[in-house]
């Protein structure tokens, strides 16, 4: 068997954006902001299968499928913002940041 080797090249401004990545990530407000959305991510499709009674998709094809979930999208945020506007809180962040240790 012939010895071969394989070279693989990372362009310098690939190498330049991921250590820029990396620092906003791993600063404190990055740490904070990367608490809250697994918090927030995790109740939002908790509300879509329990409150919406969402367990499949109904249609065949990406296309529809992407219709199917923007609609859930949209119907989620709706239902969002009118339990704010009732509880009067609109104009708030629906969670805080939270304080990091």
């Amino acid at each position: 068997m012939e010895d071969r080797s394989k070279t693989l090249y990372v362009s310098k401004t690939m190498k330049e954006k991921r250590q820029e990545d990396l620092e906003r990530i791993t600063s404190g407000y990055g740490i904070q902001l990367r608490m809250n959305r697994s918090i927030q991510a995790e109740g939002s499709f908790a509300d879509v299968k329990a409150d919406m009674a969402f367990r499949r998709y109904t249609y065949r094809g990406m296309d529809n499928v992407t219709a199917q979930s923007v609609i859930l999208a949209i119907a989620h945020n709706v239902s969002k913002y009118h339990n704010k506007i009732q509880a009067g809180k609109t104009g708030h962040h629906l969670f805080g940041l939270k304080e990091i240790a």
